[in-house]
């Protein structure tokens, strides 16, 4: 039986953009490891370290999975031979996982949204996204509560010596 293993941004990975606003907004279930179809200049592009993925999503569509709304800025030397910035991207997925986030996405309350875009270890392009059910308002402000208890107890311990 094979360990799934988790997938980390490793000594030659390179983080290129964050959602960060997903962890708050959204109870996070699954994670996936996706590969992204991209054109040349859009790599070159994020090799810049350019990109947004903050109000971006992942639809699947029948057989295939789409990153939608994600903003990959032009890459300015490629003059006429640019892309559309925010132009759907296929991801690249094995059919188990696009049968199980059809399968997820058909629940009540569930979305896929896009957690982070890094290089892993090869120096290829992926995209960790996940399998998510959004928070009340009430749990948002509990989290709230939470954190900004842990900061004010660091304070004091410090203040204190």
């Amino acid at each position: 039986m094979a360990v799934k293993k988790k997938p980390t941004i490793g000594e030659n990975g390179k983080l290129i953009a964050e959602n960060r606003r997903a962890r708050f907004d959204y109870a996070i279930e699954e994670t996936f490891e996706a590969g992204i179809s991209l054109l040349g200049t859009e790599v070159k592009s994020l090799r810049l370290g350019k990109a947004n993925i903050a109000e971006s999503y992942v639809d699947v569509d029948g057989s295939e999975a789409f990153l939608v709304n994600a903003n990959i800025p032009i890459y300015e030397p490629a003059a006429q031979f640019n892309h559309i910035p925010t132009r759907g991207r296929k991801l690249l997925l094995k059919r188990k996982e696009i049968n199980t986030l059809i399968g997820e996405t058909q629940r009540k309350g569930r979305t896929i949204v896009p957690l982070k875009i890094y290089f892993n270890n090869e120096g290829r392009i992926k995209l960790l996204i996940g399998v998510a059910e959004g928070k009340q308002q009430r749990d948002k402000r509990d989290v709230q509560k939470k954190r900004d208890w842990q900061k004010q107890k660091a304070r004091l311990l410090r203040d204190r010596g």
